[in-house]
């Protein structure tokens, strides 16, 4: 007769290995799909990983989820767990543009689709199936022209960048820069990286306003909310008035940045919607009904300033 010691070891052997797969609300097996995420740098990466996870857990998804801590040696491990966990799909967003070829074409090796989310990777375009976010290049010149307009065409900027080799930080730079050769009364005297984060955006915009550069601007270019409000805490420190010494536009339109607005601080946010998780899923459907999928899916982004902030303000959940 086994001991009770024994018999409870036996009963835990196989009720651990005996749970099975996780069932989808349909009784089905439910679909495994590894996510690799940047980190969560801003308040817009924590929007967006909730949107994730929130959607995954609504549609029954097994979701292996995995934070880079916006290292990109960390997202590539991450890959190659979900190749060697037999994931039905994978999805990321990748913290850099540049070297992602091997491991995609391991995961390609391997029979697994990839999904990229809001960044795209600089690789061949059928190493994925589709990229789902917006238009950076696009924000970028939204930002610029309405610039443009409120300076009457004339501005000295400063420009607080996102991560370097990023696709945000290169694009928006690259569609706002594309705007200001319309104008020559406009130019950018300043230009270092915030990193996207809060805290960075108010230490460098602190240095900049110390340096005989950072007296003569009277325009301030971010490339995400999180920066520019920490640059508002830098201006105010400084005895400046944000919005008004300092004209503030940025990206994202992240609650905060509204609130921002309605007191005066920032002048203009260009949204960049984080709620991805939907068509991350759909996407993810589609591919195992083995449905067809456009390369490209640009996500639809609003633009706020003074004019109609405090009406969205109460509708923004990020």
């Amino acid at each position: 007769m086994k001991s009770p010691l024994v018999f409870c070891l036996i009963s835990a052997i196989v009720i651990g290995c005996g749970g099975g797969s996780p069932k989808s609300p349909g009784g089905k097996k439910a679909i495994v799909v590894g996510f690799s995420q940047i980190g969560a740098e801003s308040a817009w990466r924590t929007a967006n990983t909730q949107s994730i996870q929130s959607e995954a857990q609504k549609r029954g998804i097994d979701l292996k989820f995995s934070d880079a801590q916006q290292k990109q040696e960390n997202q590539i491990k991450a890959i190659r767990s979900f190749i060697a966990q037999g994931v039905d799909v994978i999805a990321f967003s990748p913290v850099v543009e540049a070297g992602w070829d091997v491991v995609l074409k391991e995961a390609k090796d391997a029979g697994i689709p990839v999904i990229v989310s809001d960044r795209r990777p600089n690789v061949p375009d059928d190493m994925y199936v589709c990229f789902i976010g917006s238009d950076f290049v696009e924000e970028g010149r939204r930002a610029a022209k309405w610039l443009a307009e409120h300076t009457g065409g004339k501005a000295v900027i400063a420009e607080l960048t996102g991560t370097p080799n990023s696709a945000p930080a290169n694009d928006r730079k690259k569609g706002f820069e594309e705007v200001l050769t319309q104008y020559p009364g406009m130019s950018i005297v300043y230009s270092q990286t915030g990193d996207f984060t809060r805290a960075k955006g108010k230490e460098v915009m602190e240095a900049l306003l110390k340096s005989p550069v950072g007296k003569r601007i009277n325009a301030l270019f971010a490339h995400n909310d999180d920066m520019a409000l920490g640059a508002i805490q830098a201006i105010e420190a400084a005895g400046l008035k944000p919005g008004k010494d300092i004209i503030i536009v940025s990206i994202d339109g992240i609650k905060d940045a509204l609130v921002a607005i309605t007191e005066g601080k920032l002048n203009c946010s260009v949204e960049c919607n984080p709620l991805l998780g939907p068509k991350v899923f759909d996407a993810v459907q589609a591919v195992m009904d083995k449905k067809p999928l456009p390369k490209r899916i640009v996500v639809e982004d609003s633009m706020f300033d003074a004019a109609n902030a405090a009406k969205e303000l109460p509708n923004r959940k990020y």
